[in-house]
């Protein structure tokens, strides 16, 4: 595996022309080689490293209503996962969450990052928990100093997925993948935010740039299969958690139907002194439907880090 800087993709006739904030956004990213593949990184900010695991169809761009006030006190380092976001999305891949807590562990050792700090959603809890699992097992190059949870399935056994993702993973996936269209995302993304947390129209025009970038409609049904991953490594990637000797927080919504309230009582059950913010009426997406109090909660999380105490 190599990581190589300042790696620059092809990208010929492939622009994000839409939304500035996104065009933006990719502006002044950077990339890094990983393999043959190029990987979108953002990093900006001083002091601990925190590091930004984003969800399934998505991409970094989830953590931007958050990323002032974490760049304002912390250095913040976020990927587009391999498949997603401005990363490549190479067709027939073998993708899963253990290659992408590799490319996670294999970025972090090129950029010489001795501690880091991880905040993961969805998708990228699973990579959060793989990671978990290498640290208690002596395997990692850095200390992870803290993990904190947004909504993914934890718990494969309390996971409730929507109709679109079962098909995917179905024997229909490919053309179910490929014949996606902007009003499908559209309508399976609105039922997992909450009522009143619902994603503007702009907002939604710049998930599906994300999604359909460089082909991403060719190779969701790829990705899915990390529900698989889930229940194949249910025993270690839970035990990461029940025996994390680091802190731990959720940050949880509770009106999220696929991995909600549920989710948040099975850990509650499994681990030991659970530190967890439940969000009433807030679904799926805690940092971009309510930024303000997710970040605040986050924050005060680590000030807890920071004092020795993550008990609230």
């Amino acid at each position: 595996m190599t990581l190589k800087r300042d790696y620059s993709p092809s990208r010929e006739g492939v622009t994000v022309t839409e939304s500035h904030g996104l065009q933006c956004w990719q502006d002044t990213g950077r990339w890094f080689r990983y393999g043959e593949n190029a990987i979108f990184t953002r990093l900006e900010g001083e002091g601990e490293v925190v590091l930004l695991l984003h969800g399934f169809p998505t991409a970094s761009w989830d953590w931007h209503c958050v990323w002032q006030p974490l760049v304002s006190r912390y250095r913040v380092l976020a990927t587009d996962m391999l498949g997603f976001g401005f990363s490549d999305k190479p067709v027939g891949y073998p993708y899963s969450i253990i290659d992408q807590a590799d490319l996670q562990q294999g970025l972090l050792a090129e950029m010489g990052i001795e501690r880091v700090h991880i905040w993961a959603h969805d998708y990228g809890g699973s990579v959060a928990q793989e990671l978990l699992a290498r640290d208690q097992e002596g395997e990692l190059p850095f200390v992870i100093d803290s993990v904190c949870f947004l909504n993914g399935a934890l718990f494969p056994e309390v996971h409730r997925p929507i109709v679109l993702q079962n098909l995917l993973l179905g024997p229909l996936g490919p053309l179910v993948s490929r014949v996606q269209t902007r009003r499908v995302l559209e309508y399976n993304l609105c039922k997992i935010f909450g009522r009143n947390s619902q994603p503007t129209l702009e907002e939604l025009d710049d998930l599906w740039q994300l999604l359909t970038y460089n082909n991403g409609r060719g190779i969701i049904h790829q990705l899915i299969h990390y529900m698989e991953e889930r229940r194949i490594h249910r025993h270690r990637w839970v035990g990461a958690l029940q025996q994390a000797r680091r802190p731990v927080r959720l940050i949880w919504g509770a009106a999220d139907p696929v991995s909600g309230r549920a989710m948040l009582e099975r850990y509650r059950q499994l681990v030991a002194r659970p530190d967890t913010v439940l969000l009433e009426g807030i679904g799926h997406y805690p940092h971009f439907e309510d930024p303000q109090t997710t970040v605040e909660h986050y924050l005060r999380f680590r000030q807890r880090v920071a004092d020795g105490d993550t008990t609230e």
